[in-house]
């Protein structure tokens, strides 16, 4: 333990006034540093789900409060728009396996022009979804796999034009470059049949977690919005990726449906409609500083208090830490900590009520437990420039000190260099000293 000394006069102070510091041994002590973060709790799962075209809610089979399973159907989109691309895109298609067929000297680039127009208008909706993502990377993440589709439709529309310009120009036998421009035309066509299909596919909404419907979604999200109408839209081969990337299929939004949902009701692409919350299990998610982020680690022990339970603490444990940074509201750098949430105690020792998704909280993360260690108060250490130090009574005559510090707690820190086990030094006041003061 460290032992305070009596409070001793400071002599040869200037200013008139009585200024008193108090002096005590270097003694040993259990050091825990503590790095405070603020933080929400967190559903194990959310999944706010949004409309992939313009229409109107045919059908809803669910109500507020259910509880749903994963796959169930919560509720249809009727989208003439999205059923009139499909079908144009069918027809083009039709007519480039048509021209394929036949052995003419001409092949019909209506096909080709139709679905690209089809392909435009899926591209357009998976992009103004895309946009509606609240959460920066995760918006950037679902545009640049709508890129890469994107790319992949130029692809094979290049390949079109190549064939055609071939034609034109008299390369090759007229046989072969025929039959390359009809190739690549039906690539183009089954392609835009593909982006319609799936649109008209998701028009039909399931639930991608297990939980509690809510018929009325938040007007923000942590998660990103429009993501269900973006993976519906984009090629067999990229909407795995994409779905790992927004962190499962529709889950967030940035727009919100004025009043609970109903049949009937218009709805445009992208826009929210209701939310699936998984609440089985309950995390936090802290906002910790980069001065102090790099002491935070995986199994680091911590302490939490909400807001709505002021009385009580739970207990909880860092499971990762995020190694993307993000501006605070402060305009700083954070990262994203996430922990485990456990059961809570109120003051008197009973049980504490199991919180809600998106209560605040203050954690206070214990980063380095230093045991019967060489100490000081933590009011003893000053900044002498780039250096710490503290001041130490040698026969009666303060001296400035300079040490090298450990653990950091709130009342006492670990000296790791700089004094020993029962050295006299001033534990408060420091900032009334100076060297050669004396100390009566």
């Amino acid at each position: 333990m460290l032992l305070a000394v009596a409070t001793l006069a400071l002599a040869g102070c200037t200013g008139g006034g009585d200024a008193d510091v108090v002096v005590a041994p270097v003694g040993r002590a259990t050091v825990v540093e503590v790095v405070e973060a603020p933080a929400t709790v967190a559903a194990r799962a959310t999944a706010t789900l949004s409309s992939p075209a313009d229409g109107t809610v045919a059908e809803l089979r669910v109500h507020e409060g259910q509880q749903v399973r994963t796959g169930q159907v919560l509720l249809r989109v009727e989208s003439p728009s999205a059923r009139r691309d499909l079908r144009q895109a069918q027809e083009a298609d039709a007519r480039a396996v048509a021209a394929g067929a036949t052995s003419g000297p001409t092949v019909d680039l209506s096909a080709a022009r139709q679905a690209d127009a089809v392909a435009r208008r899926s591209f357009a909706r998976a992009r103004r979804a895309a946009e509606r993502i609240t959460v920066p990377a995760a918006r950037r993440q679902a545009l640049s796999a709508l890129r890469v589709s994107q790319a992949q439709y130029r692809s094979a529309r290049a390949q079109a034009d190549d064939a055609a310009r071939q034609l034109a120009a008299g390369i090759g036998s007229l046989s072969q470059a025929v039959a390359a421009l009809s190739s690549a035309q039906r690539v183009q066509t089954r392609a835009a049949v593909q982006l319609a299909r799936r649109t008209v596919s998701a028009l039909v909404i399931r639930a991608p977690v297990a939980g509690t419907v809510s018929l009325s979604p938040p007007s923000s999200s942590t998660s990103g919005g429009g993501a269900q109408a973006l993976i519906s839209q984009l090629p067999e081969g990229l909407q795995s990726q994409a779905g790992s990337v927004l962190g499962g299929s529709g889950s967030g939004s940035s727009s919100s449906v004025a009043g609970a949902l109903a049949e009937g009701q218009p709805v445009s692409s992208g826009e929210a409609l209701l939310t699936v919350t998984d609440a089985s299990t309950l995390s936090l998610t802290a906002q910790v500083d980069e001065t102090d982020v790099l002491l935070v680690r995986a199994g680091v022990p911590a302490t939490a208090e909400l807001d709505a339970v002021p009385d009580a603490t739970y207990d909880s444990a860092v499971e990762s830490v995020d190694p993307t940074p993000t501006q605070s509201s402060r305009g700083g750098v954070t990262y994203l900590v996430r922990l485990r949430l456990g059961l809570g105690r109120q003051a008197d020792g009973t049980s504490a009520p199991t919180p809600r998704p998106g209560m605040s909280a203050v954690v206070d993360l214990r980063v380095r437990t230093a045991r019967h260690v060489l100490a000081v108060p933590a009011a003893a250490v000053f900044r002498d420039g780039r250096r710490d130090a503290v001041w130490v009574v040698d026969h009666g005559v303060a001296r400035e000190r300079v040490v090298r510090l450990g653990a950091q707690g709130k009342t006492h820190v670990q000296v790791l260099e700089g004094v020993r086990l029962g050295d006299s030094i001033v534990a408060h006041g420091a900032d009334q000293v100076h060297d050669g003061d004396s100390v009566s």
